[in-house]
């Protein structure tokens, strides 16, 4: 059951992020795709917990359980902060027309610097840090394994600039919103692999306890 719970989050969360990215491309060139963004987001939190998890219910390992227990612990951080910051988006936002730009400017993630926005960055900081974290309960045994090890350690570097950010505004409301979205792209192009070499991890460790 492990494994394909593994499986089943790691395709939960490469479809959500793909979606994500998909929807951006979208807003650039047509309609406001701020909904998608938002409920695709959702998904990738739904599927990243049991993802994390389940790298750590395969590790026999006793001596990473502390660093992998907090790498679940950051996962569960970073899911509530997300379904917090988009739900409100999707439903409360979205759907009460009668906001003024002074509650936007509080609660929806679409205006940078507010609040909501600079909770999504602290959610997406935790997450970095999860990965960072369960790196620790991988063990490479092809090549592929040993990229995903790495892959996830190296996505820690996000956390930084999540926690820095808001801190020092980079970003601010005369910034032009397509460099956001270009970041955002080029992290959906980083993580969608680590979905797909995560899958082939949880497959390839299956077929072994099987033999």
């Amino acid at each position: 059951m492990n494994f394909i719970i593994g499986k089943i989050g790691a395709v939960v969360t490469g479809i959500a992020v793909l979606a994500f990215a998909i929807s951006m491309i979208i807003g650039l060139v047509a309609v406001d795709s701020l909904f998608a963004s938002c409920l695709s987001s959702i998904f990738i939190a739904i599927g990243f917990v049991p993802f994390m998890c389940s790298l750590l219910t395969i590790n026999k390992n006793d001596d990473i359980k502390a660093v992998g227990y907090s790498g679940i612990a950051f996962a569960v951080i970073y899911a509530v902060i997300i379904f917090l910051v988009y739900y409100a988006e999707c439903t409360t936002v979205r759907l009460n027309a009668s906001l003024s730009d002074e509650a936007l400017s509080i609660i929806s993630f679409g205006y940078t610097g507010s609040l909501f926005f600079n909770y999504d960055l602290l959610g997406y900081a935790f997450m970095s840090l999860s990965t960072f974290l369960m790196a620790f309960a991988v063990e490479p045994e092809t090549k592929y394994d040993k990229i995903f090890k790495w892959m996830l350690w190296i996505h820690g570097a996000f956390f930084l600039p999540c926690i820095l950010i808001p801190l020092f505004p980079v970003f601010t409301e005369s910034t032009d919103s397509i460099i956001g979205t270009i970041i955002l792209e080029f992290w959906c192009i980083y993580f969608i692999p680590v979905c797909i070499l995560g899958f082939g991890y949880f497959k390839r460790k299956e077929k072994h306890i099987n033999r």
